[in-house]
């Protein structure tokens, strides 16, 4: 039987929320066979995340607030009747192997009976192709949009949702001339900055500055400079995760966070850890989620996340806490026995609740996108401005 090497086993039957119920990965190999680990007392969730490269920074945030949402599954009944048991896979582009070799290995040996995804677009577009509705995959993170496959669920917020209305508020506060875009050389910058571009006719705002950069640049100076010589008074910076903390750092470093504002959609608290808040002037970022928030779903969110994890555990943010809404995702879809999910994606608006920090729900509709916040960095922190 074929090894999966990347591949680590999360049981979580606990039914208290304690410490000691959190259970450590275990190498899949030490498995004796896939017989034991497609054990139909389980409802085993592949979840896919990046645990090295440019994005292997949200791991641990990843992996604490999924442990959260199957802590609180398996409280009740599980899914179906049957405990949750999460398989975590590494999804990063520099894993040793590819992911969608891992993921179809485990759907054939009926290892695994669904997705929860936090990756980012090019590794979703090349899962689709592997996954073919055998199990539904729920996708959590923000991305470009208009993902209608069936039988995969994007429940993530768009740029027409979170980036737009962010350059509307910082154009109408700073009154920037010209904008600067940068970002890794993949789908969801190219997509947001199209989006971008035209938001900035609308406003009738120049645009002086477009580069796109591989994964894992270890020195960004050049490309700094290149944007302090632009003309720009405003950056929008879609870099992903490490290589949005080298950027950042060269930034401060050069001097131009005190000349010129920044926004980003993806960079999170532990971005803003690893940035450094030296170099964190006039920095700001969209999200519908973030771990300041003081809304009532938020303060009982984290005193579950720290009562689980402990005070030590890993900063929450937006990327980290779109687990815990993915899981309570696929909980709810399974449950919903009044449709088939090989036929509906995100996109058809099948109505169900599911346990959510962030979303609202009324009787009469689908679950309601939801509200996106703009914040600014105080420090190492992000301080909610208002929401937009």
């Amino acid at each position: 039987m074929k090894k999966i090497p990347q591949a680590r086993l999360i049981g979580d039957t606990c039914m208290e929320f304690s410490r000691a119920t959190v259970a450590f990965p275990a190498e899949l190999d030490d498995l004796r066979d896939w017989a034991s680990v497609s054990s139909a007392g389980f409802y085993r969730v592949a979840l896919l995340i990046p645990m090295c490269g440019s994005a292997g920074i949200w791991a641990p945030s990843c992996i604490s607030s999924a442990q959260l949402a199957v802590a609180e599954i398996n409280r009740g009944n599980g899914i179906n009747g049957r405990q949750v048991q999460l398989i975590m896979i590494d999804s990063a582009l520099e894993a040793k192997v590819p992911v969608e070799e891992t993921v179809n290995d485990l759907i054939e040996a009926n290892a695994i009976d669904a997705i929860v995804g936090m990756h980012i677009s090019a590794i979703r577009q090349r899962l689709s192709k592997v996954v073919r509705q055998r199990v539904p995959y729920v996708y959590t993170p923000l991305y470009e949009g208009g993902e209608n496959t069936p039988g995969i669920f994007a429940i993530g917020e768009t740029p027409h949702e979170q980036l737009g209305p962010a350059m509307e508020t910082l154009q109408k506060q700073f009154r920037p001339k010209r904008w600067a875009l940068i970002g890794n050389d993949y789908v969801w910058p190219h997509t947001s900055h199209s989006y971008a571009k035209t938001k900035l006719k609308e406003l009738g705002v120049g645009l002086c500055y477009e580069r796109y950069l591989p994964f894992g640049v270890r020195n960004m100076s050049h490309y700094v400079d290149e944007i302090a010589h632009s003309g720009a008074d405003a950056l929008l910076i879609s870099l992903v995760g490490q290589d949005a903390v080298t950027f950042n750092r060269a930034f401060g470093a050069a001097g131009l966070d005190g000349k010129m504002i920044r926004l980003s959609c993806c960079i999170e608290e532990n971005g803003l850890l690893a940035c450094g808040d030296r170099n964190l002037k006039r920095f700001f970022s969209s999200a519908s989620y973030f771990g300041s928030l003081r809304t009532e779903g938020n303060c009982a969110f984290k005193e579950s996340y720290y009562s689980l994890h402990g005070d030590e555990a890993p900063v929450l943010n937006v990327i980290g806490q779109s687990t815990y809404e993915g899981v309570h995702y696929l909980a709810a879809l399974i449950g919903d026995k009044s449709c088939d999910w090989r036929g509906h994606n995100a996109l058809s608006g099948s109505a169900f609740r599911y346990r959510s920090v962030k979303r609202m729900f009324s009787p009469k509709r689908s679950v309601d996108r939801a509200p996106i916040y703009l914040a600014r960095a105080e420090g190492i922190m992000f301080e909610v401005i208002k929401q937009i």
